[in-house]
């Protein structure tokens, strides 16, 4: 008995180790097929395109192009490590400049809202309007509910730039007391076994919940590619405009891209993250935040420390 389980054991192991080398020769080919006949996925006049985009967005075909990639630039970044000093410092001013932007939505989200409040304590109208020429009019209500849009802006599109910035909240039981490159250690695990899984299982959820609220039929995680194209003959557009009260905001399915943007930015900074404890890992502790484009308080800084 025992026997046979040890056999089966490392027959599913072997398995296993066969549907991944598999796969990531497969992405070799998926990618060039992918680029060389764009029209199939991007060619949107066509139902049957759409639908192809959809399976694919979600599909294992595309993890494992995504991760062969991350292999690739890897190893190539180990012979070359000034390549992967450039992805890291590509990858965090990416991050720096989306968060920057789009830190400027919590500034819109309090003057709207003293707009509103000055709308309808002391000129006591029910709607507003904003715009030259053909402005944007609607009910107070829907302003007051957009405001969770920009919420949304500042907390999926500046998560990246806080944690470049060191601005998250740490729950520290260990860290502290660790030797540098125990600590470069400890971040290479997090940002391989939680960053990365996390922000995939966020966007195979996000991208499925995107598409149906988009289109008819509704696509599901199930569906084999055969499936959807053959679902695609029956697709219409229908974007989801419903809002939680009768003439409040009707944008909801920007939530959901919202939700899909923000996995594919923390995935991209778990790569950035890893390379940098890599990196700092092998170089020593004279290599500690290196090229990093943190933002200063400006003078008196320190009293400032560890407040946020």
């Amino acid at each position: 008995m025992q026997d046979e389980s040890g056999v089966s054991f490392f027959g599913a192991l072997l398995g296993g180790l066969i549907w991944l080398v598999q796969n990531i020769a497969g992405a070799f080919y998926n990618f060039g097929y992918a680029v060389i006949n764009p029209q199939l996925w991007l060619d949107w006049s066509d139902k049957a395109s759409v639908m192809r985009f959809v399976y694919y967005g979600g599909s294992v075909e595309f993890f494992f192009v995504v991760f062969t990639a991350f292999l690739l630039l890897t190893a190539v970044g180990m012979y070359r490590q000034s390549i992967m000093w450039g992805v890291v410092r590509g990858l965090e001013g990416f991050a720096n400049t989306l968060g920057r932007l789009f830190a400027w939505a919590g500034l819109l989200m309090v003057l709207q809202q003293i707009i509103i409040v000055f709308m309808q304590r002391v000129f006591a109208r029910p709607d507003m309007s904003f715009g030259l020429g053909i402005a944007l009019e609607k009910d107070i209500s829907w302003f007051a509910e957009e405001l969770k849009l920009y919420n949304a802006l500042v907390v999926c599109l500046c998560v990246t730039y806080t944690f470049v910035q060191g601005g998250h909240v740490r729950v520290d039981l260990i860290y502290s007391g660790i030797s540098f490159r125990a600590k470069r250690v400890v971040d290479m695990f997090g940002s391989l076994v939680f960053m990365m899984p996390a922000a995939v299982l966020t966007w195979m959820y996000g991208w499925f919940f995107l598409w149906r609220h988009l289109i008819v039929p509704k696509p599901s995680a199930s569906d084999t590619l055969d499936r959807l194209v053959m679902k695609s003959r029956a697709l219409r557009w229908n974007v989801e405009t419903i809002g939680f009260s009768p003439n409040g905001f009707n944008g909801y399915f920007l939530f959901k891209i919202l939700l899909v943007t923000f996995a594919g930015i923390v995935f991209l900074h778990a790569i950035a993250f890893f390379y940098r404890s890599f990196l700092e890992f092998v170089e020593g502790p004279g290599s500690e935040n290196k090229h990093l484009d943190k933002d200063s308080l400006g003078e008196g800084e320190e009293a400032y420390e560890g407040a946020h």
